[in-house]
């Protein structure tokens, strides 16, 4: 008889991602996209991990300056993109082994991860 724990280890637990193997890169590309397209959002996380972040939207000041505007700033939509692209980067770096994180923590945009 299998024990619960044992089945989750075997099945694999649905609150973690899969694992990057060094030599498995296109078998947990796969998991990978599984998994996050199984999370809540997850075809906007997946997107942000395929094609890069939201490109945060700028406004015009009034002395002809532009800047980006702020997250608070943002609509209820590009605040949820936001959201979605820092999920995106969590996912995928919880999916690698701490000697490849090493290699990859400097990057902040899931794409170059």
């Amino acid at each position: 008889m299998t024990t619960l724990a044992e089945f989750m280890i075997i099945t694999g637990a649905d609150n973690r991602p899969p694992m990057l193997e060094k030599s498995m890169y296109d078998s947990w590309k796969i998991r990978m996209e599984l998994y996050i397209e199984n999370r809540e959002n997850g075809r906007m996380i997946l997107n942000t991990v395929l094609n890069g972040p939201l490109v945060w939207p700028t406004i015009d000041e009034e002395n002809g300056t532009t800047r980006t505007k702020k997250y608070e700033e943002l609509s209820v939509a590009e605040k949820l993109q936001a959201d979605c692209d820092l999920k995106a980067t969590n996912i995928v770096l919880q999916g690698l082994a701490p000697d490849v994180h090493a290699i990859v923590n400097h990057h902040k945009v899931t794409k170059e991860i």
